[in-house]
């Protein structure tokens, strides 16, 4: 398929097509786009846009497009570290595991996996700590609060 080709030169491109000279370290553009504020906060998630549309076409499973918008959330919030970002950016590379996911379960290949599921579930249970905490915490300061001001 000529759109798989064309996907796998541009994740290629984006996350792999280097190498640290006198390493095994491989890097693409991405983590050099995020040095200019702005267009390098756009490669990859426009990129994350194309694979879900071709997802989408290919009839990939919904828990397995909810993954691919997982990997390219945890790269956003991985490259929004200032310096270390950059870093981390050569080695999460979401356009590549986005790219396998989306030739793994393009239709008709394999069905979602219990791993699929479980990465899934785990994000969604973290995320909602990550609500949950600070509103119980809150609740629990106003309470508090509030108690106090009646004693008065």
């Amino acid at each position: 398929m000529r759109s798989l080709e064309w996907l796998r030169r541009w994740a290629r491109l984006l996350d792999s097509q280097f190498v640290i000279p006198g390493t095994r370290i491989r890097f693409g553009l991405d983590p050099l786009l995020s040095l200019i504020p702005g267009l390098g906060d756009l490669a990859s998630p426009a990129f994350t846009l194309v694979l879900l549309v071709h997802g989408v076409h290919r009839r990939v499973p919904r828990v397995v497009l909810v993954r691919m918008i997982a990997n390219a959330l945890i790269d956003a919030f991985i490259g929004a570290v200032p310096i270390a970002g950059n870093v981390g950016d050569i080695f999460f590379r979401a356009n590549l595991k986005n790219l396998a996911l989306l030739e793994r379960h393009a239709h008709p290949g394999a069905p979602p996996t219990r791993g699929d599921y479980v990465f899934v579930f785990v994000l969604a249970g973290i995320f909602g700590l990550l609500i949950l905490v600070p509103l119980l915490l809150a609740l629990w300061l106003a309470l508090r609060f509030w108690y106090w001001l009646a004693a008065r």
